[in-house]
């Protein structure tokens, strides 16, 4: 897999689409992976005249493992010592920066689901002549009132890891079920191939630890998301158990003139039925742009 060094880590990632199309990076989430983005979802954005660029995290997938910084005092930072945090959502946006510096790519439409929506927000608060527009999926400001899971969600975050493949390729179907959408059909078999193929690519649940640590370690980004000035919209389930739809609404309230798209049914995934709309919404507002960013190599 094409990889490289930026920030003092190593980050893998991929490209779809014609090479010489504006650059639309996503951004996965909370110990999710490259491959979380379904594969059709990504072709079918690279078929709407887009270079498509999706990437592992640090401490997720094949990127670099920090398990040198070992595992974060969780119940420490929710006390208010922050210090514990391994790293900070601030750092997950400087090694995007630097993923597309290490790529030639001055400029990207960008586009992050759940975590991956806080990392695009910071990155276009941190590095706005990098953004040329914003979509936040199933996200929040990180203003702790809103975007709040339900007890049944807030378990799931809670599981200790897994001792074998076995229990956690079952942990990872049960969470999706407890998570998922309640209005779109997704089957226990589609359910079951996602978790192996996630498990048996990386399974990295203390990575995971530290990036739940880097979101609870992370301030609330509302006042600096009033200054965020590229075309924005704002994508939210609105039956999301594990981040309330509150908080896609208080980050489009953020955002001046951001757009909101509330998708009724919608859980904090990607359901195949609602893609239509997600994709549609996402290039729309890239549309609203009226830059296209310069493209660089693999």
């Amino acid at each position: 897999m094409p990889h490289v060094h930026t920030n003092g880590i190593r980050i893998a990632y991929e490209s779809h689409g014609d090479p010489d199309d504006p650059v639309l990076l996503l951004i996965m989430g909370l110990g999710a992976q490259l491959i979380d983005w379904p594969l059709e979802f990504v072709e079918q954005l690279a078929a709407a005249r887009f270079r498509v660029i999706t990437f592992d995290n640090r401490d997720a997938g094949l990127s670099t493992n920090l398990d040198d910084r070992g595992v974060p005092d969780i119940a420490a930072i929710l006390a208010g010592d922050l210090d514990r945090a391994p790293y900070r959502l601030g750092d997950m946006a400087a090694d995007t920066a630097g993923l597309l510096d290490a790529l030639g790519i001055e400029r990207a439409h960008v586009t992050g689901a759940s975590m991956g929506g806080m990392i695009a927000q910071q990155l276009t608060i941190d590095h706005p002549e990098r953004v040329l527009s914003l979509c936040s999926i199933m996200s929040t400001t990180g203003d702790r009132t809103v975007g709040r899971p339900t007890p049944e969600a807030a378990a799931v975050l809670g599981r200790p890891p897994a001792a074998t493949r076995d229990e956690a390729i079952a942990a990872a179907v049960a969470s999706s079920r407890v998570i998922g959408s309640v209005g779109f059909p997704v089957s226990d078999e589609e359910r079951l191939a996602r978790a192996t193929a996630k498990y048996d690519r990386a399974y990295r649940p203390l990575g995971t630890a530290r990036q739940y640590a880097a979101i609870l370690a992370s301030p609330d980004r509302t006042e600096a998301l009033a200054r965020v000035t590229v075309p924005t919209v704002i994508i939210h389930g609105e039956a999301d158990p594990l981040v309330d739809v509150s908080g896609g609404r208080a980050t489009a309230a953020a955002i001046p003139g951001a757009d909101l798209v509330v998708v009724p049914g919608m859980g904090h995934d990607l359901p195949r039925d609602a893609w239509p709309e997600i994709i549609d919404a996402i290039v729309r507002n890239t549309k609203r742009s009226g830059g296209a960013g310069r493209q660089g190599t693999d």
